[in-house]
């Protein structure tokens, strides 16, 4: 291994690593230390929310980063190479934040997301739309990076084309809103002060947006 490969290495792997710690640390600090979630709720719901979070903002990083750089804001080599594992990496993320909510997403759980027939809300349904959409664009474009076929050149192009890319982010935007704008709108409820994972989450992506938005070439 050369020198540089193992600074890209390292650079991944400790954006990786901060990001998940910070993640779930705000988690931790919201919903138990100053929030009244039990301790029992953490190895499942509450963990989920902070993986969630880490997975977003490492997502955010791999699209972002490189048009933050073209837009003059000197941005690490080392930060620019590691895109590729930060989208990787947060990709896998998503799919674990996908598997854990599917299997909490009931009443007893999540009950402001279902009527009292036991129907989802609007809300609701469009924010299921939006995270199912943008996780199985997400996945297409992860495969796409694994195929050599010269058949699917064409298509390849199409799906890691910058308007694809941005399709994909403005789903898991949406995805994110619906799911958490109401609790967005009272500060007073908010946990210790602290702003709920989901706004959080959808501030970050939303700048990741603008930025890849206007920054991209």
């Amino acid at each position: 291994m050369t020198n540089s490969e193992s600074h890209i290495k390292n650079a991944a792997g400790s954006i990786i690593a901060v990001t998940s710690i910070l993640s779930i640390g705000y988690a931790i600090l919201r919903y138990h230390i100053v929030g009244p979630v039990p301790w029992s709720e953490f190895p499942f719901f509450i963990l989920n929310k902070g993986i969630s979070l880490a997975a977003f903002i490492l997502l955010t990083f791999n699209f972002a980063l490189g048009p933050l750089n073209n837009l003059g804001v000197k941005v690490s080599e080392q930060w620019l190479n590691a895109r590729a594992a930060l989208g990787m990496t947060g990709f896998l993320l998503v799919f674990i934040h996908a598997l854990i909510s599917f299997m909490l997403f009931n009443p007893e759980v999540f009950g402001k997301f279902f009527e009292e027939n036991g129907h989802l809300t609007l809300m609701a349904g469009l924010s299921m739309l939006g995270g199912i959409v943008s996780f199985v664009v997400l996945w297409v474009m992860n495969l796409s990076f694994k195929t050599d076929l010269k058949e699917d050149k064409a298509f390849i192009r199409f799906i890691t084309s910058r308007k694809f890319l941005l399709v994909a982010m403005l789903f898991a935007i949406a995805h994110i809103f619906f799911m958490g704008y109401k609790g967005w709108m009272e500060p007073s409820d908010w946990h210790g002060g602290l702003p709920p994972i989901s706004l959080v989450a959808f501030s970050f992506c939303t700048v990741g947006y603008v930025i890849n938005l206007i920054g991209r070439k």
